[in-house]
Protein backbone atom coordinates (compact mmCIF):
# COMPACT_ATOMS: atom_id res chain seq x y z
CA UNK A 1 0.00 0.00 0.00
CA UNK A 2 2.85 2.38 0.86
CA UNK A 3 4.49 1.74 -2.53
CA UNK A 4 1.23 2.37 -4.43
CA UNK A 5 0.44 5.65 -2.69
CA UNK A 6 4.06 6.78 -2.85
CA UNK A 7 3.96 6.38 -6.64
CA UNK A 8 0.59 8.16 -6.81
CA UNK A 9 2.02 11.07 -4.82
CA UNK A 10 5.16 11.13 -7.00
CA UNK A 11 3.11 11.46 -10.22
CA UNK A 12 0.82 14.18 -8.88
CA UNK A 13 3.60 16.14 -7.17
CA UNK A 14 6.04 16.00 -10.10
CA UNK A 15 3.38 16.92 -12.69
CA UNK A 16 2.16 19.89 -10.65
CA UNK A 17 5.70 21.01 -9.84
CA UNK A 18 6.71 20.95 -13.52
CA UNK A 19 3.68 23.05 -14.42
CA UNK A 20 4.30 25.56 -11.63
CA UNK A 21 8.04 25.78 -12.31
CA UNK A 22 7.73 26.11 -16.09
CA UNK A 23 7.96 29.96 -15.95
CA UNK A 24 11.16 29.64 -13.87
CA UNK A 25 12.69 27.22 -16.36
CA UNK A 26 12.38 29.69 -19.27
CA UNK A 27 14.90 32.31 -17.99
CA UNK A 28 17.22 29.51 -16.81
CA UNK A 29 17.18 27.92 -20.26
CA UNK A 30 17.85 31.28 -21.92
CA UNK A 31 20.63 32.03 -19.46
CA UNK A 32 22.32 28.69 -20.09
CA UNK A 33 22.09 29.20 -23.83
CA UNK A 34 23.86 32.55 -23.49
CA UNK A 35 26.44 31.85 -20.76
CA UNK A 36 27.19 28.14 -21.11
CA UNK A 37 28.43 26.06 -24.01
CA UNK A 38 25.08 26.11 -25.78
CA UNK A 39 23.59 23.10 -24.04
CA UNK A 40 20.87 23.19 -21.43
CA UNK A 41 20.26 19.73 -20.04
CA UNK A 42 22.84 17.27 -18.80
CA UNK A 43 22.15 13.53 -19.05
CA UNK A 44 24.20 11.00 -17.16
CA UNK A 45 23.89 7.29 -16.41
CA UNK A 46 23.14 6.56 -12.76
CA UNK A 47 22.45 3.47 -10.68
CA UNK A 48 18.80 3.28 -9.70
CA UNK A 49 16.02 0.97 -8.56
CA UNK A 50 17.20 -2.62 -8.05
CA UNK A 51 20.67 -1.45 -9.17
CA UNK A 52 19.49 -0.89 -12.75
CA UNK A 53 20.97 1.90 -14.91
CA UNK A 54 18.95 4.92 -16.06
CA UNK A 55 19.66 8.41 -17.44
CA UNK A 56 19.25 11.28 -15.00
CA UNK A 57 18.36 14.83 -16.11
CA UNK A 58 19.91 18.01 -14.73
CA UNK A 59 20.41 21.58 -15.84
CA UNK A 60 23.94 21.81 -17.24
CA UNK A 61 26.24 23.47 -14.72
CA UNK A 62 29.68 22.29 -15.86
CA UNK A 63 31.70 22.17 -19.06
CA UNK A 64 30.65 19.36 -21.40
CA UNK A 65 33.92 17.47 -21.11
CA UNK A 66 34.30 18.03 -17.36
CA UNK A 67 34.57 14.30 -16.39
CA UNK A 68 37.65 14.06 -18.63
CA UNK A 69 39.23 17.26 -17.31
CA UNK A 70 41.29 17.73 -14.14
CA UNK A 71 39.12 16.81 -11.15
CA UNK A 72 37.31 13.93 -12.85
CA UNK A 73 33.93 13.07 -11.31
CA UNK A 74 34.62 14.99 -8.09
CA UNK A 75 33.42 18.59 -7.96
CA UNK A 76 34.81 21.11 -5.49
CA UNK A 77 33.71 24.58 -4.43
CA UNK A 78 34.65 27.16 -7.09
CA UNK A 79 35.60 24.34 -9.47
CA UNK A 80 36.92 26.03 -12.67
CA UNK A 81 34.81 23.65 -14.77
CA UNK A 82 31.58 25.18 -13.43
CA UNK A 83 29.84 27.47 -15.95
CA UNK A 84 28.94 31.12 -15.11
CA UNK A 85 25.38 30.19 -14.08
CA UNK A 86 26.41 26.82 -12.70
CA UNK A 87 27.50 28.01 -9.27
CA UNK A 88 24.14 29.58 -8.49
CA UNK A 89 22.17 26.64 -9.91
CA UNK A 90 24.17 24.13 -7.87
CA UNK A 91 24.08 26.11 -4.61
CA UNK A 92 20.32 26.67 -4.87
CA UNK A 93 19.78 23.05 -6.04
CA UNK A 94 17.78 24.39 -9.00
CA UNK A 95 20.01 22.29 -11.26
CA UNK A 96 18.33 19.18 -9.82
CA UNK A 97 14.76 20.23 -10.74
CA UNK A 98 14.71 18.56 -14.20
CA UNK A 99 14.78 15.27 -12.27
CA UNK A 100 11.07 15.87 -11.75
CA UNK A 101 10.87 14.42 -15.28
CA UNK A 102 12.63 11.29 -14.00
CA UNK A 103 10.09 11.12 -11.18
CA UNK A 104 7.17 11.46 -13.59
CA UNK A 105 8.63 8.72 -15.82
CA UNK A 106 9.02 6.39 -12.85
CA UNK A 107 12.82 6.26 -12.73
CA UNK A 108 12.89 8.09 -9.41
CA UNK A 109 10.77 9.08 -6.44
CA UNK A 110 10.55 12.44 -4.67
CA UNK A 111 12.22 10.93 -1.59
CA UNK A 112 14.84 8.21 -1.59
CA UNK A 113 18.60 7.63 -1.70
CA UNK A 114 20.32 9.79 -4.29
CA UNK A 115 21.23 7.92 -7.50
CA UNK A 116 24.97 7.76 -8.10
CA UNK A 117 27.34 6.90 -10.95
CA UNK A 118 28.54 3.30 -11.23
CA UNK A 119 32.03 4.24 -10.02
CA UNK A 120 30.53 5.87 -6.93
CA UNK A 121 28.13 2.96 -6.37
CA UNK A 122 31.10 0.58 -6.40
CA UNK A 123 32.57 2.57 -3.50
CA UNK A 124 29.67 1.59 -1.21
CA UNK A 125 30.27 -1.29 1.22
CA UNK A 126 28.79 -4.57 -0.13
CA UNK A 127 26.00 -4.68 2.47
CA UNK A 128 24.86 -1.22 1.33
CA UNK A 129 24.93 -2.17 -2.38
CA UNK A 130 22.50 -5.01 -1.69
CA UNK A 131 19.99 -2.77 0.06
CA UNK A 132 20.21 0.90 -0.87
CA UNK A 133 18.22 0.78 -4.12
CA UNK A 134 15.54 -1.63 -3.03
CA UNK A 135 13.56 1.61 -3.09
CA UNK A 136 13.60 4.07 -5.97
CA UNK A 137 16.30 6.74 -5.81
CA UNK A 138 15.05 10.16 -4.81
CA UNK A 139 15.13 13.79 -5.83
CA UNK A 140 15.98 14.37 -2.19
CA UNK A 141 16.74 12.08 0.72
CA UNK A 142 18.21 11.86 4.16
CA UNK A 143 21.76 11.54 2.76
CA UNK A 144 21.28 14.63 0.60
CA UNK A 145 20.29 16.70 3.61
CA UNK A 146 23.07 15.49 5.89
CA UNK A 147 25.68 15.98 3.15
CA UNK A 148 24.41 19.26 1.74
CA UNK A 149 27.91 20.55 2.50
CA UNK A 150 29.58 17.75 0.52
CA UNK A 151 31.38 20.05 -1.93
CA UNK A 152 32.79 22.04 1.00
CA UNK A 153 34.05 18.85 2.68
CA UNK A 154 35.75 17.69 -0.52
CA UNK A 155 37.26 21.11 -1.13
CA UNK A 156 38.62 21.17 2.42
CA UNK A 157 40.27 17.77 1.95
CA UNK A 158 41.76 18.89 -1.36
CA UNK A 159 43.13 22.06 0.24
CA UNK A 160 44.80 19.92 2.91
CA UNK A 161 46.50 17.91 0.17
CA UNK A 162 44.48 14.77 0.95
CA UNK A 163 43.23 12.21 -1.57
CA UNK A 164 39.61 13.22 -2.16
CA UNK A 165 38.57 9.85 -3.59
CA UNK A 166 39.88 8.08 -0.46
CA UNK A 167 37.82 10.50 1.60
CA UNK A 168 34.74 9.55 -0.40
CA UNK A 169 35.28 5.80 -0.15
CA UNK A 170 36.43 5.68 3.48
CA UNK A 171 34.29 8.43 5.03
CA UNK A 172 31.41 9.78 2.99
CA UNK A 173 30.01 6.66 1.31
CA UNK A 174 30.09 4.35 4.34
CA UNK A 175 28.22 6.97 6.38
CA UNK A 176 25.78 7.73 3.58
CA UNK A 177 25.08 4.02 3.51
CA UNK A 178 24.23 4.06 7.23
CA UNK A 179 21.86 6.95 6.66
CA UNK A 180 20.07 5.13 3.84
CA UNK A 181 19.76 1.97 5.94
CA UNK A 182 18.12 4.19 8.56
CA UNK A 183 15.70 5.43 5.88
CA UNK A 184 14.83 1.87 4.84
CA UNK A 185 13.96 1.00 8.44
CA UNK A 186 11.95 4.19 9.01
CA UNK A 187 10.34 4.86 5.62
CA UNK A 188 6.73 6.01 5.78
CA UNK A 189 4.55 8.80 4.40
CA UNK A 190 5.29 10.82 7.53
CA UNK A 191 9.06 10.37 7.16
CA UNK A 192 8.90 11.29 3.47
CA UNK A 193 6.85 14.41 4.15
CA UNK A 194 9.27 15.51 6.87
CA UNK A 195 12.24 15.00 4.52
CA UNK A 196 10.57 17.11 1.80
CA UNK A 197 9.83 19.95 4.23
CA UNK A 198 13.30 19.79 5.79
CA UNK A 199 14.91 19.86 2.32
CA UNK A 200 13.09 23.11 1.51
CA UNK A 201 13.95 24.55 4.92
CA UNK A 202 17.70 23.84 4.77
CA UNK A 203 17.95 25.26 1.24
CA UNK A 204 16.60 28.51 2.68
CA UNK A 205 18.48 28.21 5.99
CA UNK A 206 21.61 26.08 5.38
CA UNK A 207 22.88 26.27 8.97
CA UNK A 208 19.62 25.12 10.52
CA UNK A 209 19.73 22.24 13.05
CA UNK A 210 16.16 21.20 12.27
CA UNK A 211 17.17 17.76 10.94
CA UNK A 212 18.48 16.40 14.24
CA UNK A 213 15.60 17.98 16.13
CA UNK A 214 13.14 16.19 13.87
CA UNK A 215 14.89 12.80 13.63
CA UNK A 216 16.43 12.30 17.06
CA UNK A 217 17.74 8.78 16.43
CA UNK A 218 19.45 9.52 13.12
CA UNK A 219 23.09 8.32 12.86
CA UNK A 220 25.33 11.22 13.83
CA UNK A 221 28.09 12.42 11.54
CA UNK A 222 31.43 13.09 13.27
CA UNK A 223 33.37 14.69 10.42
Amino acid sequence: MYTFFKRFFDVIFSALALLILAPLFIPIILGLMITGEGYIFYKQERVGYKNSIFSIFKFATMLKDSPNLKGGIITTTNDPRITPMGGFLRKSKINELPQLINVLLGHMSIVGPRPVMQQSFDAYPNEIKKTIYNVKPGLTGIGSIVFRDEEYLITNEKNKGQNTWDFYTNKIYPFKGKLELWYHKNKSFTTDLKIILITIWVVLFPKSKILNKTFKFLPQRNF
